[in-house]
């Protein structure tokens, strides 16, 4: 048994001294739900003043940005204990509009990354959207549009809700498609909501087919906060997504979110129970089974739940540690923890 365990450590750290020696590229591509990242001035177009912000009478303006200071830290914190550097590429979802999103930026956390913005403006009632976040030395995005899910409740009424955001470009020399997502809430219960976010996952497909016509065998990553964990229906029968990498096929998506979550890990804590919402899955020529890493394949992907984004004490120990209690500032993060993954490859010749 002794002999059996020192060769595998024998084998583990040659392996690592030989990985190291190979000083291979890698990219972090992370996701972040921001928790109501809204500025403080109210919107007449938009639902805004429901937002917890606008609820805070004394020192709005120092609220606002100690939160931006807060979401900075940890968007600049994500990958770097591998990297030694922040993300790569960043979707985020829950921000108010383009100008919250310069604000982050400039941040001291963020101002010296060189992050460029994507982002639209969607019909949420509430005025939430998502965006992209990207280096502009890692990544040339070529082209991106917004999508619109339509929705209609049972006497007919529309449902405004966040478009799905796609952005194309070069990951250094290699072309890959983002897709970003906020999907539906389980509002009125998971069953009752559940055709929504199945119809929000069918739009997926319908991008990525589009995104075939002129990429064939597209590199697709799926970021975002899905309202659904990743074993429901709008992943697993809709998405298709495989959880095993033997049974990822060509074309197929892996969701390496799935596992995770299996093993007990999570996103967010609603009413004591934990769910996965937030996940990044991607198709199958991001995908190595063979331990080919000429082009970029996933290294590894991740919940980011340093200590300090966890509550520690009180009723909701063990929860995220949130921005807001009702339309009070408590000084925290966000009511759900970023994800992430990495992308590996040998270095260009």
């Amino acid at each position: 048994m002794k002999r059996i365990l020192l060769f595998i450590i024998t084998f583990l750290l040659v392996s690592n001294t030989v990985f190291s020696q190979k000083n291979y590229q890698i990219k972090t591509i992370a996701f972040y739900n921001l928790e109501n990242l809204f500025d403080t001035i109210n919107d007449i177009e938009k639902d805004d003043e429901k937002s917890p912000i606008m609820g805070i009478k004394e020192n709005r303006e120092g609220v606002y940005k100690q939160k931006l200071e807060n979401m900075s830290k940890v968007l600049s914190e994500i990958g770097v204990k591998e990297t030694n550097n922040s993300p790569d590429i960043i979707g985020v979802a829950e921000v108010e509009n383009r100008k919250v999103l310069e604000d982050l930026l400039n941040t001291d956390n963020l101002k010296d990354k060189n992050y460029q913005i994507i982002h639209y403006d969607s019909p949420d009632l509430r005025g939430i959207d998502v965006a992209l976040l990207y280096k502009e030395n890692a990544f040339r995005p070529i082209h991106h549009e917004n999508f619109e899910l339509k929705l209609w409740d049972e006497k007919g009424r529309r449902i405004y809700t966040r478009d799905q955001l796609l952005v194309s470009g070069y990951l250094n020399d290699e072309l890959i498609h983002i897709i970003v997502n906020h999907w539906p809430s389980r509002r009125g219960g998971e069953e009752k909501s559940r055709s929504k976010r199945e119809k929000a996952a069918y739009l997926n497909t319908q991008i990525i087919e589009k995104i075939k016509l002129s990429d064939p065998n597209p590199k697709v990553i799926i970021m975002g906060d899905l309202n659904d964990d990743p074993t429901n229906t709008s992943l697993k029968k809709v998405l298709k997504t495989k959880a095993k990498k033997s049974k990822v096929k060509k074309g197929d998506i892996y969701n390496p979110m799935e596992d995770m979550f299996r093993r007990g890990q999570n996103t967010l804590v609603y009413r004591d129970n934990i769910n996965l919402f937030d996940q990044i899955m991607f198709t199958s020529p991001l995908l190595t089974t063979k331990k080919d890493f000429s082009t970029y394949k996933m290294y590894k992907a991740n919940v980011f739940n340093p200590q300090y984004l966890t509550t520690q004490t009180g009723k909701y120990k063990g929860y995220p540690h949130r921005s807001f209690a009702g339309n009070r500032f408590i000084n925290g993060y966000s009511d759900h923890y970023p994800v992430y993954i990495q992308l590996i490859r040998e270095p260009k010749k």
